[in-house]
């Protein structure tokens, strides 16, 4: 690597250079939080479809106490449904074009620009003048902030381009959990062949031993936690997202931080939740994702993982 592809390497792992990426990964990662359930839930009824319109299936599947008029009813409802499939627009997450969600207006590239659009709108649809979620410019910055933060603490190294990844990842999934309560395989696993790729490359200063046991234990230890709480109360305290966003994590920061991260994310959430209850009103049978606390504690354990590894384990 000659000295002018070293100086442009190092210009682009610098902080003003990682801020102004996290603001524009911080407008993208807006879309993905909107999108991406929308195009999981389309996937899953394609599903339910393609079930329905299998008579023999529903036949096997429901026995043969099921008469005929029972199973073609449902097969004419599986025509129905993808009949309604069929007749939505095509959804990606780079289709359609962005559109304002009360008037349906396209936006103008001059109105996606991270933070200043918004503030130039003043936080209002140009064409009808609808309220834009204050959400959209924080997800911006709070990206910004990271990549800014990241490349302050690791410096231009690999390090940072990995982290920078998983701190985006980790932004989507706890949006997308505190708005629908799911935690998306792709983003999951993405974060997860992340950390053990990273880790066998040398990118990150873990080992590949401790980043597959810390796979193993990360989802592991939810699912034990999970099953003996079902075991004596009756219920699922816990969804397998969560075991996989803890394996995740496990891969991308090692086994050693699976416990500060656990013990903040359930200290955080415990207090949360009170509050929700306390002064919100919040219901108690209804539950509260984990995901966001999760990934808040894994954020922590990336910029403060051996401080808080000896805050939880003094010695």
């Amino acid at each position: 690597m000659d000295f002018v592809e070293l100086s442009s390497l190092t210009f682009l792992l610098s902080v003003p250079a990682l801020a102004v990426i996290g603001l524009c990964i911080g407008s993208f990662l807006n879309v993905v939080v909107h999108r991406l359930p929308l195009m999981l839930e389309r996937q899953w009824l394609g599903d339910v479809q393609a079930m329905l319109q299998d008579s023999a299936g529903l036949q096997r599947t429901l026995g043969a106490g099921i008469d005929a008029a029972a199973v073609q009813h449902l097969h004419d409802g599986g025509e129905r449904l993808g009949s309604a499939l069929a007749s939505l627009p095509a959804l990606s997450l780079s289709r359609p074009r962005s559109r304002c969600p009360a008037c349906g207006t396209q936006l103008g590239w001059h109105h996606n620009l991270p933070i200043l659009s918004w503030l130039a709108l003043r936080g209002r649809c140009a064409a009808c003048r609808a309220p834009i979620s204050r959400r959209y410019p924080l997800v911006e910055a709070g990206t910004a902030l990271a990549f800014g933060l990241i490349g302050w603490v690791f410096g231009p190294t690999a390090t940072s381009v990995v982290y920078c990844v998983a701190a985006a990842l980790l932004i989507a999934m706890a949006l997308i959990d505190l708005d629908t309560t799911l935690l998306p395989d792709s983003l999951t696993y993405a974060l997860l062949g992340l950390g053990l790729f990273s880790a066998w490359m040398g990118w990150t200063p873990l080992r590949l031993e401790d980043a597959a046991l810390g796979v193993l234990f990360g989802y592991g230890s939810l699912w034990a936690l999970t099953t003996l709480y079902a075991l004596l109360r009756g219920v699922r305290g816990m969804a397998e997202g969560d075991f996989k966003l803890l394996a995740a994590l496990g891969a991308l920061l090692g086994v050693a931080q699976l416990l500060p991260i656990v013990l903040l994310a359930s200290l955080v959430g415990a207090a949360v939740g009170i509050f929700l209850v306390l002064a919100r009103g919040h219901q108690r049978e209804v539950p509260i994702p984990f995901g966001p606390y999760l990934a808040g504690g894994g954020l922590a354990a990336m910029f403060f993982g051996p401080q808080l590894l000896r805050w939880w384990l003094p010695v």
